[in-house]
């Protein structure tokens, strides 16, 4: 049986949790994922975690989060006016919204505090900062 390596096609069942447990991302009642490696479209530490892997195959890896979405970083919590913000929206802790860059590159942000003159948005990825456990089964080899 051939082994996964850096560019192959693969197509692989998951579940993602955190430390404690708690699932935050499952292909379970899906179609398993299908991804080529080395593209840059998984966070290493899973793409790591895949390599090697024989059709079948059954792994759980634990990935540090510098190999998963990264460190949480202060400079990418930012405070800005209320009234920067469109007028038909009220501005909650949790909610989602997009910002774009000047490059025109939208970023996803969360409100994280709301003051009567401003607001906190966090551009951390949600999962930064935290290790994460993940269960992998490698269903197909697709090349």
């Amino acid at each position: 049986m051939s082994k996964v390596k850096d560019g192959d096609t693969v197509k692989v069942h998951y579940t993602g949790k955190l430390e404690d447990g708690s699932v935050f991302d499952t292909s379970e009642s899906r179609d398993p994922l299908e991804v080529t490696l080395g593209e840059g479209k998984l966070i290493p530490g899973f793409e790591k975690a895949v390599v090697g892997l024989e059709v079948g195959d059954k792994t759980t890896a634990t990935i540090e989060s510098g190999d998963a979405y990264g460190e949480r970083r202060e400079d990418l919590e930012l405070s800005i006016e209320r009234t920067q913000l469109p007028e038909d929206i009220e501005p909650e802790v949790g909610m989602q919204l997009q910002l774009n860059q000047p490059n025109g590159q939208p970023v996803p942000v969360q409100i994280t505090q709301v003051e009567e003159e401003n607001i906190t948005i966090d551009a951390n990825h949600p999962l930064a900062g935290k290790n994460l456990v993940f269960d992998i089964e490698l269903v197909e080899i697709v090349n």
